[in-house]
């Protein structure tokens, strides 16, 4: 009778214990934490690092590097993550977009460096685009490519297509206004950057890190870090997204800066980066312009308050515009930890305007009630 008794409360204990443990999976997140663990629908942690963002039919696509345990994490050993939300908060795993090649000499063979996924939508060809920051296989930080996947479904499969370094043999875009003094001269470079745009003109420009941003005309431009990260280009892409023009601008020429996020708000550009120091964070750097082609104007460290010398322990990897919400933009910034990559974090923060200026202060928690809605 006792065993009996025993086997019914350990059979009550079990249904108990399971039933708890479903209804604290069925818990739906209604906030963002900053820094923590942020569990998808299967409760593992995302796993999209140097993402980017697209909104498509009331549903939002994040797609990101997907990283393994360990240093060997810091290579593309499975391709390009996928996830979709309604909310913000909570993500559903959506597989594997872009899959690494089993094919050594492919050029996205599994161990090459694919960092800053980033897809957008062709009205004109029905396709997504994805464009990323590519690295050969045992290559290091050598080739600084460009690299060209894409798909007719949002969350994939990715196809592949080429890579290679932007606008060969073209010279850049300069604002009206711009002396000849600051004008490139590959005869005589005037500076370490421009004898790197010289040296890189014939066969192409470098492309590191690296974002997309698509305009209200439905121009799409790629930004990147350039001369061995010395100098930012933002590049004109073609009608299809596929190709880059040779129009390009270079910004912030000499100075070093890396993980370019681009948005527009009220008529204004803007543009959030960082400084190179490695998986090291730094203070973030924001820039603005009335013009996509500039001139840009440089402003200092966005972020304020503790932690704003180093970003809060992160680096820009994008900006969201929240849909149906005023004056709604999200900082999002990675939190690397390069021995054991697959760790890294996600820094979410909302973007405070102050006139045309912008600020963006940490937060344990917070939710989109912090927008007001549009109307």
């Amino acid at each position: 009778m006792k065993a009996y008794k025993y086997l019914l409360l350990a059979i009550c204990f079990t249904i108990g214990t399971a039933s708890a443990q479903k209804t604290e999976k069925a818990v739906q997140a209604q906030s963002f934490s900053p820094g923590q663990i942020w569990p998808d629908n299967n409760g593992i942690h995302i796993n999209a690092h140097g993402g980017g963002l697209l909104y498509a039919k009331s549903t939002y696509y994040w797609f990101g590097e997907h990283k393994i345990a360990g240093g060997a994490g810091n290579r593309a050993m499975v391709g390009v993550h996928c996830y979709s939300s309604k909310d913000l908060y909570n993500w559903k795993d959506e597989g594997i977009a872009l899959k690494v090649s089993a094919d050594s000499t492919n050029d996205i063979a599994k161990g090459c460096i694919l960092e800053r996924p980033k897809v957008v939508y062709n009205k004109k060809s029905k396709k997504y685009v994805m464009w990323f920051h590519l690295e050969l296989r045992g290559q290091g930080y050598k080739v600084a490519r460009a690299g060209l996947a894409t798909a007719d479904n949002v969350t994939g499969p990715y196809t592949f297509i080429k890579s290679y370094r932007p606008n060969a043999g073209f010279m850049p875009f300069y604002p009206e206004g711009t002396s000849e003094t600051e004008k490139v001269n590959c005869d005589h470079p005037a500076t370490k950057s421009d004898g790197f745009f010289c040296r890189d003109l014939p066969g192409g420009q470098m492309a590191r890190d690296m974002n997309v941003f698509v305009d209200d005309d439905g121009k799409a431009y790629h930004i990147f870090s350039a001369e061995e990260n010395f100098t930012l280009d933002i590049a004109e892409l073609n009608d299809e997204f596929t190709e880059h023009t040779g129009k390009f601008a270079r910004v912030y020429v000499g100075h070093q800066t890396e993980a370019p996020a681009i948005f527009k708000h009220n008529g204004i550009y803007y543009m959030i980066g960082s400084g190179t120091t490695g998986w090291a964070p730094n203070p973030a750097r924001w820039f603005s312009a009335k013009s996509i082609m500039g001139p840009w104007t440089y402003h200092g460290n966005p972020c304020v308050g503790k932690g704003s010398e180093i970003t809060f322990g992160g680096q820009s990897t994008y900006v969201l515009p929240v849909a149906g919400k005023k004056d709604a933009f999200i900082f999002m910034a990675d939190k690397w930890t390069p021995k054991d990559a697959i760790d890294g974090r996600y820094l979410w923060l909302p973007i405070t305007f102050k006139g045309d200026d912008i600020e963006i202060n940490w937060l344990d928690t917070w939710g989109l009630d912090v927008f007001k809605k549009i109307g």
